[in-house]
């Protein structure tokens, strides 16, 4: 009896799911070579590192993490004071239950491609139903820019903007259609955007907008109260969101000129160099693991892909030819919005990003590709509504679709090469002190004139005056040393970096500190005897207030969950 119960149930959740099961089974192949011992070369090659040092700060109570001690030659820098974090939390998880740092982040970017899938499949359903949603999401899935994302690039933090994207405007739609404890999801959906990559978030606000002021326009076209009615809840969402993710927001942007930002602007990174023309974009196949270069000459895949944006073409036609007003009003929105991520993407663009200093920050005009895809893979959707009187057809039109997909755009999920690497090989030798140095400039301190030539010392320097370093240890933002000091007086010099926050205690007493050196090393004067030196790194008035804002976020999830049947929010 209970047997036949269990089996019932199983039957009708593949009955009521059969399209979600069918996109999960069909995505295997983009994910399928990182499940395996091992590891491969991407041009972001720090996932692992990035995880390490967070780890240590999770293992050490420092809780947001935002100081690493390895990175910087040794030295330590406010990484994931500016780096967006929530990727490598949910890397940790993973972690802390056995899996190793490498298996680790294949996993992230496993769960980034199930997650996207997902994701996409709600909210093409809540559009044009579980049909719709799976074309839309097994489009989605099968982008070309996410296989370079994932494959070529290494971009852990894009990758996870994938995957949280959909979610974002799905529970924005659940919001205004008035779905119960769609306020929270929308909150929570936002602030994971921003706290996965910083450059994604700032490129889906004005996409968002538009989104919103759309389904705003259409739920409340005949009264103006219900405007107002649902334009606060989306306010009030936002606002959660930006709370539960002020601990990261608030820092990054107001402390933002304490490090060194003018390397992620100038040079290689300059968006100038970066434009895309109109064959890669719409036509080109071509699959390559290099890099982005100036002009039509980059040695990896830039396009939108063929299939991607010739279906919202076909959709818009096909249902402006047949007079559907609402559906085709719907559909044109998201092509425009997909075309003018393209457009961003084009030289011809160049105008606004030249008046537009904010968009300097984004680096890569072909970041745009990923909002092309996303709003492509929606309108694609629309086309099976067309055949809901003609279900053979149908049928034949979507086992047609799956087939050319698979054939177009297969085989650029997969590594260049696949290496026999541990996590011991990874952090040892060589590839432990590149790890240690690589893009060292983008997060160091403005207070150190250029980046070390060699690694830090384990102990502090004494830079003058008789002192023997009895013993000590370090975490990942404090430093102890116990010294016997013989001279009168001595200079010591710590092996890290001085930076906002950073205050060094003798016996308990503050110390003042200097940083007039070339590597704005912390500096101070110790006098004779024993002493135990503390080195500690404090929260700032903004990173206090915004540790407040987050908790204050948190906390109110619980409350939100037991008023929300009541509040219908």
């Amino acid at each position: 009896m209970i047997l036949t119960k269990h089996m019932t149930r199983v039957k009708n959740f593949f009955k009521n799911n059969f399209f979600l099961v069918l996109l999960f089974i069909l995505i295997i192949p983009t994910f399928r070579p990182l499940v395996r011992p091992g590891y491969f070369p991407m041009h972001d090659d720090m996932q692992a590192m990035r995880l390490l040092q967070l780890d240590k700060c999770v293992k050490d109570g420092q809780i947001p993490c935002r100081w690493v001690p390895d990175m910087g030659y040794g030295y330590g820098y406010p990484q994931f004071n500016y780096y967006a974090p929530l990727p490598y939390y949910i890397m940790e998880a993973f972690h802390l239950s056995g899996f190793g740092f490498l298996d680790s982040v294949k996993i992230g970017f496993i769960l980034s491609i199930i997650v996207s899938a997902i994701g996409m499949y709600f909210l093409g359903s809540s559009l044009w139903g579980k049909t719709g949603g799976f074309v839309s999401a097994f489009l989605y899935s099968y982008a070309p820019y996410k296989a370079v994302d994932i494959y070529v690039r290494g971009a852990m933090g894009e990758a996870w903007a994938f995957a949280i994207l959909p979610f974002v405007f799905w529970s924005a739609f659940y919001l205004i259609e008035g779905k119960k404890k769609s306020l929270m999801w929308f909150a929570l959906s936002f602030s994971a955007l921003f706290t996965s990559h910083n450059i994604s978030s700032f490129i889906t606000l004005p996409f968002l907008a538009v989104w919103i002021l759309f389904l705003l326009f259409i739920k409340s076209k005949d009264s103006p109260f219900e405007f107002k009615r649902f334009g606060l809840k989306i306010f009030l969402g936002l606002a959660w969101g930006f709370s539960l993710s002020a601990f990261f927001l608030l820092p990054a942007w107001f402390e933002k000129n304490l490090v060194h930002i003018e390397t992620l602007l100038g040079g290689y990174f300059n968006y100038i160099n970066h434009f895309v023309g109109l064959k890669q974009l719409l036509f080109e196949t071509q699959w390559g693991y290099g890099t982005s270069e100036v002009g039509p000459y980059d040695d990896l895949l830039l396009s939108v892909g063929l299939v991607h944006w010739i279906l919202p073409l076909i959709s818009v036609a096909l249902f402006i030819f047949l007079k559907k007003k609402r559906e085709s009003r719907l559909i044109l929105s998201l092509a425009v919005m997909g075309w003018l991520g393209l457009f961003m993407t084009h030289p011809r663009s160049a105008f606004f990003w030249e008046k537009i200093f904010a968009l300097s920050y984004i680096q890569f005009p072909w970041r745009f590709l990923l909002f092309s895809t996303f709003f492509f893979a929606i309108a694609s959707g629309s086309l099976v509504l067309l055949f809901k009187k003609r279900s053979k057809l149908g049928k034949l039109w979507l086992f047609f679709f799956v087939i050319l997909i698979f054939f177009l755009y297969r085989n650029y999920f997969t590594p260049r090469v696949w290496i026999n690497e541990s996590d011991q090989e990874k952090f040892s030798g060589e590839s432990w002190q590149r790890q240690q140095t690589i893009s060292i400039f983008d997060y160091l301190p403005v207070y150190a004139g250029k980046p070390p030539g060699q690694p830090a010392p384990d102990t502090p320097s004494i830079l003058a005056g008789e002192v023997n370093i009895l013993d000590g240890e370090k975490g990942t933002d404090w430093q102890k040393w116990n010294m016997e000091v013989g001279s009168d007086n001595a200079e010591v010099q710590l092996p890290l970096f001085y930076f906002p926050g950073w205050k060094v205690m003798i016996n308990g007493r503050q110390l003042p500190v200097r940083y007039d050196n070339s590597l704005g090393l912390i500096t101070f004067e110790i006098y004779k005897g024993q002493q135990l030196v503390e080195a500690r790194l404090f929260n700032t008035p903004i990173r206090a207030v915004s540790n407040i804002l987050t908790l204050m976020g948190l906390i109110l999830i619980p409350i939100y969950l037991r008023k929300s049947i009541k509040l219908n929010l």
